[in-house]
């Protein structure tokens, strides 16, 4: 080639890349008017409007290759003093194939999307990201780096409209669905995104460089935004419900009635509370047989503890379903008293939660809930007169967050937990202070935190917690390096949730990955991590384990996933005796899985992963298997099923006590779960949902040993009590959902459930199926209507 030519190509691609590193701007052009959101683009303010977003960039999997003049996408915004419009012509020379599975709102499903993310103060730190999918189903998100909190909804507005050469976008969003600042003049951080399904691809309007692990530094800037007054953000969400419960024993009829209030204290700051809570028709809860040392860790399905919380989870010291969760104490009984009745939870009287960020990019977060006293009834065998004992006081859970974040993509946080128990009763306090700062470019990172926790109680203690970590996060190659040190007495389980305590970690972890596809992998990634955990009190190894990750997608869309993990020294469980200063020790051992995921946009997909754990211990392994197909009928219909499998060949854990000793079993167990989820759509307002879950466990004693002062098990053939176990778990949710309005939605939920637990282990799966349903069975069916209101709506009509 000669020099000349060279010099042209050379310049070509520096400006290309110039072109792509700098930051896009989108002029918003105002508006008198309201426009109708239908799809169809047709307003004058629309045709008329001569500033475009266009040129869009791909994301993934070819990150920076420009779109296809056949895909041309041609965003325009538009605004007035309640909201901002926006419209999106999305080509496509093929409309046919344009996917448009009809889903549950925030679930993205097999269909084509458009999206904005808005930046309201541009400081590169938190977005508010709308998404809308071309059968019109709306996603919604706050964001931040590296994750993004859908259970968060906001109240907005928008059409999908498909047509001969493609399909058309239009959104309202309005002023009370986003947070800025109230200066005369705006610039908001702005980004828009594509995705077509069946090509597996995502564009941006702003090219988002892979290399870099911050994606919201990377936004445009939309300008033009002038002189707005944002009405009051005030709303009303009344609720009524009511509930027909029935078993073998009883039933109940019960009407409630609330109100939940999301008001803008300014145009930074919302406080969300809830007065006569009602919980009803949440998510259930998964039972499972707990054979471990700690309490089960259960997700969160109340919506207001799920909703834009992303500022209470700094520090990761805000397990929510401690407030309303089980009391903190058993009540003490005689010898010829029993306990007949044993709340599994306190009720709530209600929540509020304050949050926000300033324009200086400080955030605030304030949470506070009230929980009724609770009593358990205790029985006298000799006279038969029953008792109440409290065994959780009225309590008051609070938190506060100070997060203030600079340079676009660092933060110091300050957090504080609080939970104060009326009378005698435990109360508790935990203070932390969090820090990621990352380097300007985004190419180092450097996170870690110190906290402290303070106990009240019979005996008082204090603890804490700290940590160092250190990244390079970006470019093909990178790496972490982390350390931690927790105290004996370190406890933040009155909010949190810890299990681990008195150690010292040292962690390390390098990967590579493809930045773009190659000839067979659109992504690939292979890690490799070493984890070391000494107990501060013995200098034993808790934890010491190698592993090697690979994970990888096809050029055909599946996905790879591969890991295996040594352990090639004993290690000791500091929890299993049950017992403080006891431990057990715990063999070497290697394990692997191996997970594939075919084409999950395939009318018919299907995923599985074995696994395997090999002790190094005669006949101990466990092995299982995950199997999951599903089938998409149409674009209305679809049907899942899951089945997870293990079997714990020659397992041990603790059994029990005598006057001398810790005893544990050497046990065989199996766990069988099987989930069924299907949904039909009506439309893209209107579904109807099933879930069932069925799961099965034994745990099956062959011989007992007793713990050594050293950690080591010697046989025991004195012991004879009966410690095995057979639990059945039966739930069975089918619910209609109707978003009749903005915000308003009317849904009707039929629940049948039952819990079945025994010594008397029985193998056979028929056997087993049937008693869940010979149990006392619980039937519910509830309707519940919810209705938003806005305060600016009904002002106007009156």
């Amino acid at each position: 080639m000669p020099t000349s030519s060279r010099f042209v190509v050379v310049a070509l691609l520096f400006i290309s890349f110039s072109s792509y590193c700098q930051k896009k701007e989108l002029l918003a052009q105002p508006t008198k008017y309201n426009i109708t959101i239908d799809g169809k683009v047709s307003e004058d303010e629309w045709l008329q409007n001569p500033n475009t977003a266009t040129d869009f960039v791909m994301y993934q999997p070819d990150n920076g290759k420009p779109i296809n003049k056949d895909k041309q996408t041609d965003v325009k915004v538009l605004y007035n003093n309640d909201a901002i419009y926006i419209s999106a012509i999305l080509n496509d020379n093929e409309p046919s194939k344009i996917r448009r599975e009809i889903t549950n709102r925030d679930v993205f499903g097999v269909s084509d999307h458009f999206s904005v993310s808005i930046n309201g103060f541009n400081d590169g730190q938190q977005d508010f990201r709308f998404y809308v999918s071309a059968a019109g189903v709306q996603m919604d998100c706050i964001a931040t780096e590296g994750s993004e909190d859908f259970s968060w909804d906001a109240i907005w507005d928008s059409s999908v409209k498909i047509t001969d050469t493609g399909w058309i976008v239009e959104m309202k969003i309005p002023y009370a669905a986003l947070r800025f600042s109230g200066a005369p003049t705006q610039t908001w951080g702005l980004n828009f995104m594509r995705e077509i399904k069946r090509d597996a691809q995502k564009y941006t309007w702003n090219y988002i460089d892979t290399k870099i692990g911050n994606e919201i530094t990377q936004a445009g800037l939309l300008k033009g935004i002038e002189n707005i007054k944002p009405p009051i953000r005030l709303f009303f969400i009344p609720y009524v419900s009511g509930y027909y419960q029935e078993d073998k024993l009883a039933s109940d009829r019960t009407v409630k009635a609330g109100l939940d209030i999301k008001y803008g204290i300014n145009d930074s700051f919302t406080l969300d509370a809830i007065l006569v809570p009602d919980f009803g028709q949440t998510k259930f809860d998964n039972a499972i047989l707990n054979l471990e040392p700690f309490e089960q860790r259960l997700d969160e399905n109340r919506p207001f503890f799920t909703e834009g919380t992303n500022l209470f989870n700094i520090g990761n010291l805000f397990y929510s379903r401690r407030i309303g969760g089980a009391p903190s104490t058993y009540p003490s009984t005689a010898t010829n008293e029993e306990v007949t009745n044993y709340p599994s939870s306190a009720n709530l009287i209600n929540a509020v939660k304050i949050s926000g960020r300033t324009e200086k990019g400080l955030g605030i977060g304030f949470l506070n809930a009230l929980t009724k006293r609770t009593f358990a009834t205790i029985l006298n065998t000799d006279t038969e007169e029953s008792r109440k004992e409290l065994i959780e006081p009225m309590a008051n859970y609070n938190i506060i967050v100070l997060d203030q974040r600079f340079n676009q993509n660092s933060s110091v946080s300050f957090v504080n937990t609080n939970t104060t128990r009326n009378g005698s009763f435990r109360d508790a306090n935990v203070a932390a202070l969090v820090f990621d700062l990352s380097t300007k470019t985004n190419s180092y990172n450097l996170y870690g935190d110190f906290k402290y926790s303070t106990i009240n109680d019979v005996v008082d203690y204090n603890g804490y917690k700290t940590s160092l970590n250190f990244a390079k996060t970006r470019g093909k190659y990178r790496y972490l390096l982390s350390g931690k040190y927790i105290s004996e007495n370190y406890d933040v389980n009155d909010l949190g949730i810890i299990f681990y305590t008195n150690y010292h970690n040292a962690y390390a972890n390098g990967s590579y990955r493809i930045l773009n596809p190659t000839k067979y992998f659109n992504t690939f990634k292979v890690e490799q991590e070493l984890n070391l955990e000494i107990q501060n009190t013995t200098g034993k190894f808790q934890e010491a384990w190698y592993k090697t990750l690979f994970k990888a997608t096809t050029k055909n869309n599946h996905y790879l996933e591969f890991s295996i993990v040594a352990t090639p020294v004993e290690t000791f469980d500091f929890y299993e005796p049950r017992v403080g200063g006891s431990y057990v020790q715990v063999p070497r051992r290697i394990s692997s899985y191996f997970g594939v995921e075919f084409n999950a946009n395939s009318p018919f997909t299907f995923d599985f992963t074995p696994s395997i754990v090999a002790y190094d211990q005669k006949n101990r392994i466990t092995y299982g298997i995950a199997v999951g197909p599903k089938y998409r009928f149409n674009d209305k219909l679809s049907l899942s099923y899951i089945l997870d499998y293990s079997n714990r060949k020659n397992d041990r854990g603790w059994v029990g006590f005598t006057s001398d000793d810790i005893i544990f079993g050497q046990r065989d167990r199996e766990i069988l779960q099987n989930d069924i989820t299907g949904k039909y759509a009506i439309n893209n307002k209107m579904t109807v949902n099933l879930t069932a879950r069925y799961y099965w466990s034994y745990s099956e004693n062959h011989n007992f040993l007793t713990l050594q002062q050293d950690g080591y098990l010697t046989p025991n053939t004195t012991y004879t009590l009966n410690k095995d176990r057979n639990f059945n778990s039966w739930n069975f949710d089918l619910a209609y959902s109707w978003w009749f309005a903005p915000g308003s939605e009317m849904s009707v939920l039929y629940r049948n459930y039952s819990l079945e637990r025994g010594t008397t282990v029985e193998k056979n799966l028929n056997t087993n199926f049937k008693s869940a349903f010979n149990g006392n069975l619980t039937n519910i069916l509830s309707i519940s209507f919810r209705y938003f209101i806005d305060y600016n709506r009904v002002k106007n009509k009156f």
